[in-house]
């Protein structure tokens, strides 16, 4: 699915409007890297609008950009139709980490923001007071930060965000590190204090990564691509609030989601086109006992319910996934050509339960053929090692190639995979002190036949 051709017209009951957005920062070498591209949204009145999307895709800078805290390499960004050139006025933030100073009490904490707008201290105090009150910590004023819990912490967070009596709200993965009761919780009471107007805000704009958290939140959802970010899809969630996580149009809602996803853009080549990739395509950091691990699971629920075809949200919910943890791992087996997605479904391939079924080194010998024919950047490092004299290549060699294609950063991360892959299927062999790739101890026939 390509990015969508994005018509956002500006109307007066924008909080914020965004056209044509792009973001690119300068590598240490000089190289440019692209972050976001050509975004466009809306934040309207009365509206919580949720970006969603893996890591990679430019959500928090989209949400720093929107704050006034850095400027974008181009489009047209703007607040109240104004353009945005500095600290938004009348905006708050909440972020993932509770961001508290631990040697002020929780009255301390929340009173910060309004020291700084240089509210009077008799004012300061009450309205700090009331936001506790109001968020559920009252009678916690004087504790520290230590003594409380991490669900408490962001409370406080809240606390101290809402008592600016804050025009709109930014929020930057608010619930991700909380335990799953409390996150819940902690949602749920937002949406009352929303639904209930006990909070003058005028909108929310929320960053997450969590498909069923969009879905329980949001009255519209953007999802991002990744590498560069680029709008994906626009859906309008018109679920009546409270909503019910088992109701069948929750679960439809959220196994759409988990197709675009999951769907690659239309430019990007097809499982059966997997040769085309070139060495630069973005490995996935995925250890070679996870994906195992899901190719074993995946194998077992297709057991278990006698249906080949297991829908990912209920591939997340039984391995306690993340999309952030869950993607990487889906991405790396189809890529190797042991599973296949399609319309939010996964299915392994005939491949993928053999590989279940093989002993360790036939596991082996199965993963180095579907390396070498289906990862490029391994198979041009095996072909170097053969065409070598003595069989050795320094990894210098490809991070050269790699850094042409790649930031600094990414290039040694797709390498890193690379070398974890190959090792395991003793493709070529890898020595860390030296920086030196080898034949020294591969398979004996590793990288010889067809893909099964």
């Amino acid at each position: 699915m390509a990015a969508i051709e994005q018509q956002v017209a500006q109307q007066p009951s924008d909080i914020f409007f965004a056209e044509h957005v792009r973001k690119a920062f300068k590598a240490p070498d000089g190289t440019e890297l692209l972050i976001l591209d050509d975004v466009s949204l809306r934040l309207q009145e009365h509206e919580i609008l949720v970006l969603l999307g893996r890591s990679g895709s430019g959500k928090s800078t989209l949400l720093r950009m929107l704050a006034g805290l850095s400027e974008p390499t181009a489009g047209t960004l703007l607040h109240r139709g104004r353009p945005i050139e500095g600290p938004v006025p009348g905006l708050a933030m909440v972020f993932q980490s509770f961001a508290l100073f631990p040697w002020l009490t929780v009255l301390q904490n929340v009173e910060l923001g309004l020291e700084a707008l240089k509210v009077p201290p008799a004012e300061r105090r009450q309205r700090a007071l009331a936001a506790i009150d109001l968020i559920g910590l009252d009678g916690f004023e004087s504790a520290y930060p230590r003594e409380l819990s991490g669900g408490m912490r962001q409370r406080v967070g809240f606390a101290r965000a809402l008592v600016i009596d804050p025009d709109v709200l930014l929020m930057d993965e608010p619930f991700s590190a909380l335990d799953v009761l409390t996150a819940e919780t902690m949602r749920t009471d937002l949406l009352d204090l929303w639904a209930e107007r006990k909070i003058p805000t005028q909108g929310i704009l929320l960053v997450s990564h969590n498909i069923e958290e969009a879905v329980l939140l949001a009255d519209r959802i953007l999802i991002l691509g990744s590498n560069p970010g680029r709008v994906r899809a626009e859906i309008p969630v018109r679920l009546a609030q409270p909503r019910d996580r088992e109701s069948q149009e929750f679960r439809d809602l959220v196994e759409h989601i988990y197709g675009i996803m999951t769907s690659r853009p239309a430019a990007a080549p097809n499982v059966a086109q997997r040769g085309a990739l070139g060495i630069g395509h973005r490995l996935p950091a995925v250890p070679v006992n996870q994906l195992a691990g899901l190719l074993e699971e995946l194998y077992s629920l297709e057991q278990g319910s006698g249906n080949a075809r297991i829908g990912l949200p209920d591939l997340a919910e039984d391995m306690h996934f993340s999309v952030d943890d869950l993607f990487p791992l889906i991405e790396a087996v189809e890529l190797l050509g042991f599973a296949q997605v399609a319309d939010g479904d996964i299915e392994l391939t005939a491949a993928g339960r053999l590989f279940v079924d093989a002993d360790v080194q036939e596991r082996k010998r199965l993963f180095a053929r579907h390396l070498i024919a289906r990862v490029p950047l391994a198979a041009r490092v095996r072909a170097v090692l053969d065409e070598r004299h003595n069989h050795r290549a320094p990894g210098t060699r490809f991070r050269a190639e790699l850094e042409d294609l790649l930031s600094e950063e990414e290039a040694e991360r797709v390498l890193d995979t690379a070398i974890d892959w190959g090792r395991y299927a003793e493709v070529y062999a890898y020595d860390d002190n030296a920086d030196v790739f080898s034949l020294d101890n591969p398979g004996e026939d590793e990288a010889e036949g067809v893909v099964e």
